[in-house]
């Protein structure tokens, strides 16, 4: 057991037995040429094999079932799971995978007939899709309450790693939050701001707080509605590092860099290079950092900077290193840094409610598992 949720051992003698292992499996794919589709990155889909050849090795029979984009509950060719189905065949022969559970509406409102249908054959379930863990659907929250059930390597090592920075961080603590709103990230915020030693907020959410101090921020993206909220975490003790220097568009359209004055009419799109400087300093000096949200528009080559250097800055650092999935990961990606980092989350929003909580559905159901005491 891992505190009170169950691990692969946990279930067992696994030989002859039919386990049902929910995966994300939400890969980004592109059309292939021919009509059909493929796979770009099968990232999540490795980082299931642990799980699945633990659980082969042993002699079991493995079904997968995963989510893949969003298509409404009902069939959307373009979210077939086939060319998934392919890309595991190559690496796990002889593995099945479900169908996109999507396709039918019972998995997100997690309806019984859903759960009965999922189940039918299944004698063990194994929940290793940390990226879904959050969700209270079908496939993540139905199997535990009648079969035997565990968390697989990756739900195990996700956990262990975030419950460990929310409970026993080594300090100095760092948290780099970027991103558009502070609204969706205001929950974790104050969760961190009970055990990081600083916050360091860049992405289009520092205008907020850039504007609760009164500074001007021109046409750059803010809520009007949290200002109030940003200013009380600004007085709540707990250093909030914010830029000294924005990168963006003047009036004109042109690419310009200003202080902390926004004139009217300018747009904030990154980080400026004084900001990105400092905050390597801040990353260079912690001994434990956790980022989630990038720093700028960083697909646009031009707004690039503060992300590159802040994820540069974490390649470096000899900090313990955690990113939340997302958007920051895929930044680590486009810059070549994700194999620097010591722990990269599968989970952007997870990573962010389990910091924030402590606990997700996901983790909730596997505690009340019939193989649990």
């Amino acid at each position: 057991m891992h505190g009170d949720l169950p691990e692969l051992e946990d279930l067992g003698d696994v030989r002859g037995r039919r386990v049902l292992v929910r995966t994300d499996f939400n890969v980004p794919m592109e059309d292939d040429g021919t009509g059909g589709r493929r796979v770009t990155d099968d990232f999540r889909i490795r980082a299931a094999l642990p799980t699945i050849e633990w659980l082969r090795e042993r002699g079991a029979s493995v079904v997968c079932a995963s989510h893949l984009g969003r298509p409404k509950g009902k069939p959307e060719a373009k979210y077939s799971m086939k060319p998934v189905a392919d890309r595991l065949d190559e690496l796990a022969p002889g593995v099945e995978l479900l169908e996109n559970l999507r396709f039918d509406a019972g998995e997100e409102a997690n309806t019984e007939e859903f759960v009965a249908r999922l189940i039918d054959g299944v004698d063990m379930y194994v929940d290793d899709a940390f990226g879904a863990a959050h969700r209270a659907h079908a496939s993540i929250v139905g199997p535990p309450r009648f079969v035997p059930s565990a968390m697989g390597r990756l739900l195990a090592k996700e956990v262990e790693v975030l419950l460990a920075l929310r409970e026993r961080p080594r300090h100095p603590f760092v948290a780099v939050l970027g991103g558009s709103k502070i609204s969706d990230k205001l929950g974790v915020v104050e969760a961190l701001l009970g055990v990081v030693d600083s916050l360091v907020i860049g992405g289009a959410m520092c205008f907020t707080f850039l504007a609760a101090q009164g500074y001007p921020i021109g046409d750059s993206l803010f809520e009007p509605d949290q200002v109030d909220t940003c200013r009380r975490l600004l007085e709540g003790g707990k250093p909030i590092h914010l830029p000294e220097d924005i990168t963006g568009v003047d009036a004109d359209g042109k690419y310009a860099t200003f202080g902390r004055r926004l004139p009217s009419g300018a747009k904030g799109f990154d980080i400026g290079p004084g900001s990105a400087a400092a905050f390597t300093d801040i990353i260079m000096e912690a001994r434990t950092v956790f980022w989630n949200g990038p720093m700028g528009m960083f697909e646009d080559s031009r707004f690039a900077h503060g992300t590159r250097t802040v994820a540069q800055a974490m390649a470096d650092t000899k900090a313990f290193t955690v990113v939340g999935g997302g958007d920051s990961a895929a930044a680590l990606a486009q810059f070549g840094l994700e194999d620097s980092i010591d722990h990269v989350s599968t989970g952007g929003g997870a990573s962010l409610e389990l910091l924030e909580l402590g606990v997700l559905p996901g983790l909730a159901a596997l505690r009340k598992a019939p193989n649990v005491s």
